[in-house]
């Protein structure tokens, strides 16, 4: 009764482990880096090879027979892969085990068969060699299996201390070792070695002192249930997809940054072009074209701030100028009190009024005017020099705003290249960005 009930058992788990195989992966796989991959993870095997009593475990006496007998059997399996490196699967084996000369009758020339009806085991398959870095599908995979099964068979034997038995049931531990050879993406050819030791000491029908046990040498072939065209899970390596994937990803990175590159750069040039038309003076009237309102006008027209002709010229005259140290106070006033919104040619309110000096002493004496901008050396050549000009662009339209004669005042940026203190200091910096004044 116990011996039917542990049966039972076993078929159940057997039937509970095989019956997910029609649910396969269904999924496409994915060509999306670091995305979720589909895999392969069931498989049936079907398998044939020599049974024998021999094994490396029988010691010189080579159990109780001597000599054993090469014999076919045959058997397959269902897999079910969990991680790469370790799967369950149920194994089935039938055929036949012969041997001969037993070693407790010297001399006698008996034999056995033990017949397998049938055995079923659940083994743990350990995948070894799955870690490869540069391949992702591995073609050469060595494993190794440990399990616990079940069997029926039946031995005849014509030893004078054996004795022939009935089929009878059994638990044996089936240990293994092999490879297999990946020929595409879902065969498999599989080549292994099988040792199970019996929970039984007559099952070649001779009763010794230690368990009984045999060996199955076999070949045959692994074949992958699931969608066409995704790997098995067993034959994947995760880190070599890892190196694959994260190599594309960085070739893609820097394709993108020289692709940013290249457009910062073309980006750079238009705005110097850019820059270069706006701060020229086309016509030659003293204001930039970026500041000038009426473009084309003719030479020596005089004009306003907006680069408009005045409708009554102011008179020219021409006489030896004279700057006082009053006058010479006026712009140092003025230079002094000059500021601008940070990084901007926006002139603070608070300059107005020393400005407003200059300009009235530029009306009254009618005086010319050179103003210089300078700046620091932080940021780039092309921004500093277009900030100084337009600095000492800015400084220009308002004097010119406040009655200025606009032919008589001169804007030049010099940007960082005419330092007056170090700009490896925050002082030196900070005297470094200034807008200079000359009268003449």
């Amino acid at each position: 009764m116990k011996s039917k009930i542990t049966k039972a058992v076993m078929v159940l788990s057997l039937v509970g482990l095989s019956s997910h195989l029609v649910a396969q992966d269904t999924d496409a796989q994915t060509s999306e880096r670091f995305a979720k991959k589909y895999f392969r993870t069931w498989s049936i095997g079907l398998n044939g090879g020599m049974l024998t009593h021999y094994t490396p475990f029988n010691g010189s006496s080579n159990g109780n027979f001597s000599t054993p007998y090469e014999e076919w059997g045959y058997g397959g399996y269902i897999k079910k892969q969990i991680v790469p490196g370790f799967g369950i699967q149920a194994d089935f084996l039938a055929g036949k085990v012969r041997g001969g000369r037993p070693n407790a009758v010297p001399g006698s020339a008996a034999t056995f068969e033990s017949k397998i009806e049938w055995s079923a085991a659940v083994s743990g398959n350990f995948t070894i060699a799955n870690m490869s870095l540069n391949q992702k599908r591995n073609v050469f995979s060595p494993y190794a299996t440990v399990g616990a099964g079940y069997m029926s068979s039946a031995a005849t034997t014509d030893a004078p201390n054996g004795a022939n038995t009935g089929y009878h049931e059994n638990f044996f531990v089936p240990v293994g070792a092999g490879f297999k050879l990946g020929v595409s993406k879902g065969v498999n050819i599989d080549l292994g070695y099988t040792v199970s030791f019996l929970k039984s000491q007559n099952f070649d029908g001779v009763t010794g002192g230690t368990n009984d046990r045999f060996s199955y040498a076999h070949a045959g072939l692994e074949i992958a249930l699931g969608r066409k065209g995704t790997s098995q899970l067993q034959n994947y390596s995760a880190i070599a997809a890892l190196r694959e994937e994260s190599a594309a990803e960085s070739e893609s990175l820097r394709r993108a940054l020289s692709s940013a590159e290249e457009n910062a750069r073309r980006d750079r040039e238009a705005l110097a072009a850019k820059y270069a038309q706006e701060m020229g003076d086309d016509d030659g009237d003293g204001v930039a074209n970026k500041f000038d309102k009426c473009l084309g006008t003719a030479a020596n027209t005089v004009v306003d701030g907006a680069g408009c002709p005045l409708k009554t010229p102011a008179q020219i005259i021409r006489e030896k100028v004279i700057v006082t140290e009053a006058d010479r106070r006026v712009v140092d006033e003025a230079i002094k009190n000059l500021e601008f919104d940070l990084g901007k040619a926006t002139i603070r309110s608070t300059s107005y009024a020393t400005l407003n000096k200059v300009a009235a002493l530029l009306v009254e004496k009618n005086f010319s005017l050179k103003l210089a901008g300078h700046t620091d050396n932080t940021g780039s050549m092309a921004l500093n020099l277009r900030l100084s000009k337009d600095r000492a662009e800015a400084v220009k339209a308002y004097l010119v705003s406040q009655g200025a004669n606009a032919s008589r005042i001169e804007a030049t940026g010099y940007g960082p290249n005419q330092p007056i203190a170090s700009n490896s200091t925050l002082e030196g910096r900070q005297q470094n960005r200034r807008v200079e004044f000359s009268l003449f």
